[in-house]
């Protein structure tokens, strides 16, 4: 086991305790000592998410696919519910627009941004890389459904006005995603795993011997990483909500960052897996993460935004619709066919870069 991978987690969780009692808390301060802590957190956080992507990659090699992948899939959640849930707390405001620009930024990272590049790098490498084309459409069709009820389906209906549901509505809308991303990891995990199991003949053995000595140490210490991501997440939040300001951004490019922060364990993994020739088992990292997220994450925030009687902005702006329609049609003429090339791969990049520009220029 690399050094870095248990000395970054617990550095990190001591950092924590350090900026905690230097104070280093909301709102951000410019001076010179809050900016050498903002440097060396950027450090300290960054490092501890390569670190429990690497003991989530141990896991992974011994539960096998296509659980090893809910894993990673796991965790990102964790990360998400918790920093989006501890800005919504301390924030006066209460954030009502930060889950669904979180959330949107999830879907548009994911569908194009990091299957994208993973499409492109296999390529690249490989020429051409196959993949079950069955449930690649699982995923999508699952996702179209998702998408539309918690970022759509807001914006039109009559019981109240503007693109939030009523408290009835936000409860029968968190338990349908719930009941239907069930359904999904059934399918995943039980009724149809061929589906989601990589089907390259010539696709290298990663299942050697692992002891359990160190599976239980990854276990604990991927643990102890995504605990101290979640702390010092809300602490680089503020950071980067301090810059946003300073440079003028809109209110979505904070969810735009916080998407990017949790999405960064399972982003690495999926590209490794496919330069590794692995491309079902990336799609299934990438899919599943924003499946994940609209069908735990949207639940756990109406949960919270009930008990604090927080508002939530759910229903997206037009233009965002347009992209974010555009998104889905597109994947499902790219990843219905079962193989890749770099014309797919470059399609969903440029789409990935329209996203980014018109969020800080919508």
């Amino acid at each position: 086991m690399p050094r870095s991978a248990w000395v970054y987690p617990l550095l990190a969780v001591v950092f924590y305790i350090a900026a905690s009692a230097y104070g280093y808390a909301t709102p951000f301060v410019p001076t010179l000592g809050n900016g050498a802590i903002a440097i060396l957190l950027a450090v300290v956080l960054f490092g501890t998410i390569f670190a429990a992507v690497y003991h989530a990659e141990i896991i992974a090699h011994v539960t096998g696919e296509p659980y090893g992948t809910l894993v990673l899939t796991a965790a990102v959640t964790v990360i998400e519910v918790a920093l989006i849930a501890s800005i919504m707390i301390s924030d006066e405001s209460g954030s009502p627009a930060l889950a669904r620009d979180t959330v949107f930024s999830v879907v548009m990272i994911v569908c194009t941004g990091l299957a994208g590049i993973c499409i492109l790098g296999g390529s690249l490498r490989f020429r051409e890389q196959r993949y079950g084309s069955v449930g690649a459409s699982a995923y999508l069709t699952v996702l179209i459904v998702l998408a539309t009820l918690t970022l759509v389906l807001p914006n039109y209906t009559q019981e109240v006005k503007g693109p939030s549901y009523s408290d009835m509505q936000l409860v029968f809308v968190a338990v349908m995603t719930l009941v239907l991303y069930a359904a999904f990891l059934y399918i995943q995990t039980v009724r149809h795993r061929e589906y989601f199991i990589t089907l390259s003949d010539d696709t290298p053995d990663h299942t050697h011997a692992i002891s359990g000595r160190m599976v239980a140490t990854s276990i604990v210490l991927l643990l102890i990483a995504l605990g101290a991501v979640v702390l010092l997440s809300k602490k680089f939040a503020n950071v980067v909500e301090f810059g946003r300001e300073a440079i003028g951004a809109p209110p979505a490019v904070t969810g735009l960052v916080v998407a990017i922060l949790v999405l960064l364990p399972e982003g690495i993994s999926a590209y490794q897996a496919a330069r590794r020739n692995e491309l079902q088992k990336s799609l299934n990292l990438a899919l599943g993460s924003s499946l994940a997220t609209i069908g735990l994450t949207f639940p756990a925030v109406t949960v919270l935004s009930l008990a604090l009687h927080k508002p939530l902005v759910l229903g997206l702006e037009p233009g965002e619709t347009v992209l974010m329609t555009l998104t889905l049609v597109v994947s499902i003429l790219t990843l219905g066919s079962g193989r890749t090339n770099v014309l797919y791969g470059f399609v969903h990049l440029v789409i990935f870069g329209t996203f980014i520009f018109m969020t800080f220029l919508p």
